[in-house]
């Protein structure tokens, strides 16, 4: 027979310590990228950007004055799906 012992103390100290990294976490994330953080984000430059999906219509942004900005959470998404996208057209087009 096998006998487990679960030290409680030990188990709510180590919960509660990834909680806070958790809690910290989304009290640093942003709520919009400008340019110069899309193109961190993305690793691609504004040219390449522009190119790829700037205009695009599917993609999140609007200017304020003279300086673009990108809801962060809804680009994310956007550009995961537009990977996604160039991922099953790069294999369409290495299969022919």
């Amino acid at each position: 027979m096998i006998a487990i012992q679960v030290n409680e103390a030990e188990i709510k100290a180590m919960y509660q310590q990834e909680l806070q990294k958790r809690l910290e976490q989304l009290e640093n994330e942003v709520v919009f990228w400008d340019t110069k953080e899309l193109k961190r984000q993305t690793n691609m430059s504004w040219n390449t950007i522009q190119e790829c999906f700037f205009h695009d219509p599917n993609f999140p942004k609007f200017k304020l004055n003279q300086k673009w900005y990108f809801p962060a959470k809804e680009c994310r998404d956007f550009l995961l799906r537009w990977a996604d996208t160039m991922a099953q057209n790069y294999s369409e087009r290495r299969a022919m």
